[in-house]
């Protein structure tokens, strides 16, 4: 129950993010889809932040704020990619062959790894495309390129945390409290997925402060 519980607050917080994407929306307009994914891990915590240094009449706040926003960028795209991911795992397990299952890795939990991040890294290159692109005015292959720059290190930084705390999960605290592992047919998983995914937040946040400040990825 605590688990439901808190995968409905997450899309509670996200359906109020999208009233308010839809009421003020973002003069970037990637922003308008990073917000409401970002709610889902980030629940009221996020929505507190927004209103505080990113909705009309909020403070522009300190650039640690700023280097949060960045973070959250590259969040949304993780968390856009592990939905279809898992989902697409559990469902249609023979996908993961595609990704070293029974070649690479034995364990199937590796092979999900490996397809979460090269969906995820793309995402994200996608999301950082249409972020760079519009400030810099840069052509399709400059703006891949670039995407591609602001990108690699901020999403592998924040996968790091995300398996770090669901390797834990899977390996330690699934079988600990329940006697078995639990995969992405159960609210539990998705429950822990949301504390990973605050778990790569906190990972990825100090490379995002060295890639905004060297000037690879631009402002939110």
């Amino acid at each position: 129950m605590a688990a439901i519980g808190l995968l409905a607050l997450g899309v509670l917080c996200a359906v109020y993010m999208v009233r308010e994407m839809l009421r003020h929306p973002p003069s970037m307009t990637v922003m308008r889809f990073v917000w409401p994914l970002c709610a889902l891990f980030g629940g009221p915590l996020l929505i507190w932040f927004y209103r505080t240094y990113a909705a009309p009449g909020g403070e522009k706040g300190p650039f640690a704020a700023t280097v949060a926003k960045g973070t959250l960028h590259c969040g949304a795209g993780c968390a856009l990619a592990d939905l279809f991911c898992e989902n697409l795992a559990h469902y249609v397990p023979g996908v993961l062959t595609f990704f070293g299952l029974g070649t690479i890795w034995s364990t199937e939990i590796f092979a999900q790894w490996t397809l979460d991040y090269v969906v995820a890294l793309l995402t994200g290159i996608v999301f950082q495309y249409f972020a760079i692109v519009p400030m810099r005015d840069l052509s399709p292959g400059e703006g891949i390129k670039a995407a591609a720059k602001a990108d690699v290190l901020s999403l592998t930084s924040w996968q790091v945390g995300m398996y770090g705390f669901m390797g834990l999960a899977h390996f330690v605290l699934f079988p600990a409290w329940f006697g078995q592992s639990i995969d992405a047919g159960s609210p539990v998983f998705w429950a822990a997925m949301q504390v990973a995914m605050l778990a790569g937040f906190a990972t990825a946040y100090l490379p995002n402060w060295w890639l905004i400040r060297s000037g690879l990825k631009e402002e939110m």
